[in-house]
């Protein structure tokens, strides 16, 4: 695998729950704390983290894969769109969740990993322990 960040955590979720609330805008404005735009559509355009994270939903595979392009607004001028994949696993009564970011400019590969824990994990975590299942957008 070439150099980034790859994450698990187990979320006491549906996949299903879990995939709709990603692609939720204020699901994922909830649980990010940060505002995000996002349709949930192929091909679609959207903006996380109050815009700090922009990019396009390349492969919806309901309740299973989400792939994005992303950019953050600290990538350098001219720096490709990094990948973003997410992939959604049963796990006994709970979902993996694997999250995978590559195509990263060279060395921030730490960077982007704290941030996903941090802005991500941790808060889903609180976010998935409290809520009801989200009503798709």
């Amino acid at each position: 695998m070439e150099p980034g960040v790859k994450l698990t955590a187990i979320f006491p979720v549906s996949a299903k729950n879990l995939y709709d609330s990603w692609l939720n805008s204020s699901a994922h404005s909830t649980f990010s704390s940060g505002r995000a735009d996002i349709n949930p559509r192929n091909g679609s355009p959207f903006s996380l983290q109050n815009g700090y994270l922009k990019g396009i939903n390349l492969i919806l595979q309901p309740f299973g894969r989400i792939v994005q392009s992303l950019r953050t607004s600290d990538f350098p001028d001219g720096a490709p769109d990094s990948r973003l994949e997410l992939l959604f696993e049963k796990h006994n009564s709970s979902t993996k969740l694997t999250l995978i970011h590559t195509q990263l400019p060279s060395g921030d590969e730490k960077k982007y990993e704290k941030f996903w824990k941090e802005n991500y994990i941790k808060s889903m975590r609180n976010y998935f322990k409290q809520r009801k299942p989200v009503k798709k957008s």
